[in-house]
Protein backbone atom coordinates (compact mmCIF):
# COMPACT_ATOMS: atom_id res chain seq x y z
CA UNK A 1 0.00 0.00 0.00
CA UNK A 2 3.01 2.48 0.48
CA UNK A 3 4.54 2.11 -2.20
CA UNK A 4 1.36 2.31 -4.30
CA UNK A 5 0.98 5.88 -2.37
CA UNK A 6 4.34 6.66 -2.97
CA UNK A 7 3.79 6.10 -6.69
CA UNK A 8 0.95 7.74 -6.55
CA UNK A 9 2.63 11.06 -4.82
CA UNK A 10 5.90 10.70 -7.51
CA UNK A 11 2.60 10.92 -10.48
CA UNK A 12 0.90 14.13 -8.95
CA UNK A 13 4.52 15.96 -8.43
CA UNK A 14 5.52 15.11 -11.53
CA UNK A 15 1.90 16.38 -12.76
CA UNK A 16 3.02 19.52 -10.77
CA UNK A 17 6.47 20.38 -12.11
CA UNK A 18 4.82 19.91 -16.07
CA UNK A 19 2.05 22.01 -15.28
CA UNK A 20 4.78 24.93 -13.66
CA UNK A 21 6.78 24.60 -16.86
CA UNK A 22 4.23 25.09 -19.23
CA UNK A 23 2.77 27.85 -17.63
CA UNK A 24 5.89 29.58 -18.24
CA UNK A 25 6.49 28.80 -21.23
CA UNK A 26 2.32 29.36 -22.71
CA UNK A 27 3.29 33.43 -23.22
CA UNK A 28 6.04 33.06 -25.33
CA UNK A 29 4.42 29.74 -27.50
CA UNK A 30 1.16 31.76 -27.64
CA UNK A 31 3.49 34.82 -28.82
CA UNK A 32 4.67 32.61 -31.62
CA UNK A 33 1.15 31.25 -32.36
CA UNK A 34 -0.18 35.01 -32.75
CA UNK A 35 3.08 36.10 -35.30
CA UNK A 36 2.60 32.49 -37.13
CA UNK A 37 -1.18 32.95 -37.58
CA UNK A 38 -1.81 36.70 -37.22
CA UNK A 39 -4.18 36.16 -34.80
CA UNK A 40 -4.67 38.78 -31.97
CA UNK A 41 -4.77 42.25 -33.37
CA UNK A 42 -1.32 42.83 -33.25
CA UNK A 43 -0.36 44.88 -36.29
CA UNK A 44 3.45 45.41 -37.28
CA UNK A 45 5.17 48.28 -35.03
CA UNK A 46 7.19 49.60 -38.33
CA UNK A 47 6.47 51.81 -40.89
CA UNK A 48 5.68 49.93 -44.10
CA UNK A 49 6.38 51.85 -47.65
CA UNK A 50 3.33 52.40 -49.78
CA UNK A 51 3.85 50.79 -52.74
CA UNK A 52 1.81 52.17 -56.10
CA UNK A 53 -0.98 49.35 -56.01
CA UNK A 54 -4.12 48.65 -57.88
CA UNK A 55 -7.18 50.77 -55.79
CA UNK A 56 -9.87 48.25 -55.45
CA UNK A 57 -12.72 50.05 -56.26
CA UNK A 58 -15.18 47.63 -56.02
CA UNK A 59 -14.78 47.80 -52.48
CA UNK A 60 -15.23 49.89 -49.67
CA UNK A 61 -13.44 48.86 -45.89
CA UNK A 62 -15.33 50.63 -43.12
CA UNK A 63 -12.40 51.81 -40.62
CA UNK A 64 -13.19 53.17 -37.02
CA UNK A 65 -11.05 54.16 -34.71
CA UNK A 66 -11.31 54.09 -30.54
CA UNK A 67 -9.00 55.56 -27.94
CA UNK A 68 -8.62 54.88 -24.21
CA UNK A 69 -5.78 55.68 -21.76
CA UNK A 70 -4.56 53.54 -19.66
CA UNK A 71 -5.35 53.50 -15.70
CA UNK A 72 -3.38 56.38 -14.23
CA UNK A 73 -3.18 58.35 -17.82
CA UNK A 74 -4.41 61.66 -17.52
CA UNK A 75 -4.22 62.67 -20.94
CA UNK A 76 -7.36 63.61 -23.21
CA UNK A 77 -7.15 61.24 -26.51
CA UNK A 78 -10.04 61.11 -29.04
CA UNK A 79 -9.28 60.69 -32.79
CA UNK A 80 -10.93 63.48 -35.09
CA UNK A 81 -12.39 61.34 -36.96
CA UNK A 82 -14.39 58.43 -35.73
CA UNK A 83 -14.89 56.46 -38.83
CA UNK A 84 -12.94 56.31 -42.26
CA UNK A 85 -14.04 54.63 -45.82
CA UNK A 86 -11.39 53.38 -47.70
CA UNK A 87 -10.86 51.29 -51.01
CA UNK A 88 -8.52 48.56 -50.28
CA UNK A 89 -4.92 50.19 -51.97
CA UNK A 90 -6.06 53.60 -50.80
CA UNK A 91 -4.17 55.91 -48.73
CA UNK A 92 -6.32 56.98 -45.76
CA UNK A 93 -5.19 59.34 -43.15
CA UNK A 94 -6.65 60.31 -39.37
CA UNK A 95 -5.32 62.81 -37.03
CA UNK A 96 -5.69 62.26 -33.13
CA UNK A 97 -5.73 64.97 -30.54
CA UNK A 98 -4.49 64.66 -27.26
CA UNK A 99 -4.04 67.34 -24.86
CA UNK A 100 -1.59 66.81 -21.37
CA UNK A 101 -4.13 68.79 -18.30
CA UNK A 102 -1.75 67.37 -15.58
CA UNK A 103 0.76 69.22 -13.58
CA UNK A 104 3.79 67.13 -14.81
CA UNK A 105 5.53 66.54 -17.81
CA UNK A 106 4.64 62.83 -19.70
CA UNK A 107 6.00 60.47 -22.47
CA UNK A 108 3.08 58.11 -23.64
CA UNK A 109 3.39 55.41 -25.96
CA UNK A 110 0.53 54.29 -28.10
CA UNK A 111 0.08 50.70 -28.19
CA UNK A 112 -2.37 49.84 -31.41
CA UNK A 113 -4.88 46.75 -31.82
CA UNK A 114 -6.40 45.67 -34.67
CA UNK A 115 -10.18 43.92 -34.37
CA UNK A 116 -10.60 41.40 -35.97
CA UNK A 117 -7.08 40.19 -35.84
CA UNK A 118 -6.80 38.29 -38.88
CA UNK A 119 -6.96 42.11 -40.27
CA UNK A 120 -3.75 43.16 -38.59
CA UNK A 121 -1.86 41.35 -41.64
CA UNK A 122 -3.34 44.29 -44.30
CA UNK A 123 -2.91 47.42 -42.38
CA UNK A 124 -0.32 49.09 -43.36
CA UNK A 125 0.68 52.56 -41.46
CA UNK A 126 3.25 54.62 -43.30
CA UNK A 127 2.76 56.75 -40.43
CA UNK A 128 2.15 56.84 -37.13
CA UNK A 129 2.66 58.25 -33.90
CA UNK A 130 2.75 54.78 -32.00
CA UNK A 131 5.99 53.91 -33.80
CA UNK A 132 7.95 56.23 -31.52
CA UNK A 133 7.26 58.08 -27.61
CA UNK A 134 5.21 61.14 -27.41
CA UNK A 135 6.40 63.74 -25.05
CA UNK A 136 4.02 66.41 -24.04
CA UNK A 137 4.69 68.99 -21.11
CA UNK A 138 2.24 69.98 -18.83
CA UNK A 139 -0.83 71.67 -21.05
CA UNK A 140 0.66 71.11 -23.84
CA UNK A 141 -1.67 69.45 -26.66
CA UNK A 142 -1.32 67.81 -30.07
CA UNK A 143 -2.28 66.51 -33.29
CA UNK A 144 -0.50 63.29 -34.19
CA UNK A 145 -1.23 61.86 -37.62
CA UNK A 146 -1.32 58.34 -38.87
CA UNK A 147 -1.32 57.54 -42.26
CA UNK A 148 -2.56 54.05 -43.36
CA UNK A 149 -3.71 51.87 -46.39
CA UNK A 150 -5.22 48.49 -46.51
CA UNK A 151 -3.92 45.66 -48.83
CA UNK A 152 -6.03 44.69 -51.29
CA UNK A 153 -5.04 41.17 -50.59
CA UNK A 154 -7.49 41.80 -47.78
CA UNK A 155 -10.04 38.43 -46.88
CA UNK A 156 -13.54 39.42 -48.87
CA UNK A 157 -15.42 38.80 -45.94
CA UNK A 158 -13.76 42.01 -44.12
CA UNK A 159 -15.33 44.67 -44.75
CA UNK A 160 -15.22 46.64 -41.51
CA UNK A 161 -12.21 46.35 -38.69
CA UNK A 162 -11.17 48.59 -35.69
CA UNK A 163 -8.18 50.26 -34.58
CA UNK A 164 -7.58 51.00 -31.02
CA UNK A 165 -5.28 52.64 -29.56
CA UNK A 166 -4.33 52.60 -26.05
CA UNK A 167 -1.76 55.16 -24.53
CA UNK A 168 0.19 54.24 -21.79
CA UNK A 169 2.40 56.54 -19.33
CA UNK A 170 6.04 55.73 -19.79
CA UNK A 171 7.80 58.53 -18.21
CA UNK A 172 8.79 56.42 -15.01
CA UNK A 173 10.67 53.74 -17.11
CA UNK A 174 11.99 56.39 -19.18
CA UNK A 175 13.01 58.97 -16.86
CA UNK A 176 16.42 58.89 -17.25
CA UNK A 177 15.55 60.41 -21.26
CA UNK A 178 12.78 62.61 -20.59
CA UNK A 179 14.89 65.92 -20.19
CA UNK A 180 16.38 64.86 -23.68
CA UNK A 181 13.06 63.87 -25.42
CA UNK A 182 11.17 67.11 -23.81
CA UNK A 183 14.06 69.33 -25.18
CA UNK A 184 14.11 67.53 -28.44
CA UNK A 185 10.26 67.88 -29.12
CA UNK A 186 10.13 71.55 -28.08
CA UNK A 187 13.32 72.32 -30.38
CA UNK A 188 15.90 73.05 -28.10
Amino acid sequence: MAAENAKTVKRLVLVVVCMLGFSFALVPLYDVFCDLTGINGKPSDQAAVYESVVIDESRTIKVEFITRTHSGMPWEFKAQTAVVRVHPGEMGEVEFYVRNPSDRDIIAQAIPSVSPGTAALYVNKTECFCFKHQPLKSGEEAIMPMKFYVDPQLPKDISVFTLQYTLYDISAKVQPAVEVAMNTANGE
